[in-house]
């Protein structure tokens, strides 16, 4: 999403927002590959809330577990149809208006003063990008900008806790770890559980065990035309 023009050593105390804004992005293959890379990081992570890491643990579980076909899907259907759960920002807060052309010329500009340049076609207010840049300036850098835009960002998460999908412990987790106040989880849909995937996916049997067969049992086909 985003290519730095400037050498960095270690990784700084945000980097688990790079994490997070990489769960935002569409579940390709390439990212489902990462995913268990991504969640052994996030197990690991101290700057994360217990009830964070669990539920994000929740989310990268089911993602490892649909089939990617399943998952994309979900994906469009939730952030793709309809502007409630739109991941570019700016849209929430001016919609399609000049305003919105103006601060995302600020925001890229923000990004080119610390050597971040936008791969071509990524607008500047798509969170997954943001987060990415976050994760990689200084914590008080990244409650700067999130003290700005955390309550577009909290609107998002609502709104997709609304719909009870577990996509919503992102939202939470980033705003927890710029020190920003949650989701109010108050009006969220409890996401469906996560069933064990014999017991979903297990095929009726056609026939019965020979033990099982009736002692006595008459099939009875019906005669095809003309015989």
């Amino acid at each position: 999403m985003m290519a730095s023009t400037r050498a960095t050593s270690g990784r700084p105390p945000t980097h688990v927002l790079r994490l997070l804004g990489a769960l935002l992005l569409y579940p390709a293959a390439n990212l489902r590959a990462l995913l268990p890379e991504i969640a052994a990081e996030l197990s690991g992570d101290g700057s994360l809330r217990r009830i964070d890491r669990e539920r994000l643990a929740e989310l990268l579980e089911s993602l490892m577990r649909a089939d990617a076909l399943d998952a994309e899907e979900a994906y469009v259907g939730l952030f793709d149809r309809g502007r409630a759960a739109s991941l570019h920002l700016f849209e929430h807060l001016h919609g399609e208006s000049r305003e919105r052309g103006e601060a995302m010329v600020q925001l890229a500009e923000l990004y080119q003063r610390a050597g971040f340049l936008l791969k071509p076609g990524e607008l500047p207010d798509y969170l997954p990008a943001l987060l990415e840049f976050l994760g990689n300036r200084p914590l008080a850098e990244a409650k700067a900008v999130m003290a700005d835009c955390g309550h577009l960002v909290r609107k998002v998460g609502e709104a997709v806790a609304a719909r009870g999908s577990r996509y919503a412990a992102v939202f939470d987790a980033a705003l927890a770890v710029a020190g920003e106040d949650g989701l109010d989880w108050s009006k969220a849909v409890e996401p469906e559980p996560l069933d064990d995937v014999d017991d979903d996916w297990m095929d009726v049997p056609a026939f019965a065990k020979p033990d099982e067969q009736p002692a006595t049992s008459t099939i009875r086909f019906m005669p095809r035309p003309g015989r």
